[in-house]
C-alpha cells in the first residue's frame, strides 16, 4: 500500500507539473522543430541559388570568350539583381567593369566596381576593385577620390600596386616628396625580376633627383 501511495503521489505531482508547464514545453519543442526545418530550408534555398548563379556565370564566361559585350553586361545584371549574395555576382561585376573600360564606358565600370566594393566579403576581390576604381579616378583627374580609396587596408600582396597608384595620385596633387616615398615602397615590395619595376623606376626618374 505504501508503495502504491508513493507512486500515486509522484503521478499526481507529474500531472500537476504538466498542467503548469506542459503547454510551454510543447511550444518550445514546436519552435525548435520549426527552427530546424527553417534552417534546413534556408540551406537548401542557398544551395539552389548558388547553383542557379553558377549557370548564369558559366554563360557569362562563354560570352567573354566570344567577346559578346552585351551578353556579359546582361548576365552581370542578372547576377547582381537575383544573386547578389553569391561570389559569382562580384566576380561578374569585375569582369564586366573591365569590359566596360575596354569599350570606353567608364561610367558603367565605375558603378560596377563600387558595387563590388560595397557588397563583396572577400578581401582580395574588394582590394582588386579598389585598385581598378582608383585607376579610373586618376584618369578622371580625381586624385583626392583615388587616395581616399587607397587609404583602405590592403593585403601584403597588393602593397606594390597600392603604393604605385598612391604615387600617381600624389604626383597629380604636386606632392612630389610624398609621391617619391610611395614609389619607393612599391619598388621595395617587388623582386628584381618583376617587369613592373621598370615602370615604377621610369616614374621615379621623371620626378628628378631628391632635394639636398
Amino acid at each position: 500500500m505504501t508503495f502504491d501511495l508513493e507512486e500515486q503521489e509522484k503521478l499526481d505531482a507529474l500531472k500537476d507539473w504538466w498542467k503548469r508547464y506542459g503547454i510551454w514545453l510543447t511550444g518550445a519543442l514546436v519552435i525548435l522543430a520549426m527552427g530546424a526545418a527553417g534552417a534546413q530550408w534556408w540551406r537548401y534555398h542557398q544551395h539552389e541559388k548558388a547553383a542557379q548563379a553558377a549557370v548564369v556565370y558559366g554563360a557569362l564566361q562563354l560570352g567573354l570568350q566570344a567577346n559578346q559585350s552585351k551578353a556579359i553586361k546582361d548576365d552581370t545584371a542578372t547576377l547582381i539583381d537575383k544573386y547578389p549574395g553569391t561570389p559569382y555576382a562580384t566576380r561578374a561585376a569585375l569582369i564586366s567593369a573591365s569590359k566596360s573600360m575596354q569599350t570606353g564606358d567608364t561610367k558603367t565600370a565605375e558603378t560596377q566596381l563600387r558595387w563590388v566594393i560595397d557588397h563583396t566579403s572577400e578581401d582580395g576581390i574588394k582590394q582588386l576593385a579598389v585598385l581598378r576604381l582608383a585607376a579610373i579616378l586618376l584618369q578622371q583627374k580625381d586624385p583626392a577620390g583615388a587616395l581616399k580609396l587607397l587609404d583602405a587596408p590592403y593585403n601584403e600582396a597588393f602593397t606594390a600596386r597600392f603604393n604605385d597608384l598612391k604615387g600617381d595620385a600624389l604626383v597629380q596633387q604636386n606632392k612630389i616628396a610624398e609621391a617619391r616615398a610611395s614609389y619607393k615602397i612599391a619598388l621595395e615590395k617587388l623582386d628584381a625580376q618583376n617587369t613592373f619595376r621598370k615602370y615604377i623606376e621610369v616614374k621615379l626618374d621623371a620626378l628628378g633627383g631628391e632635394p639636398k
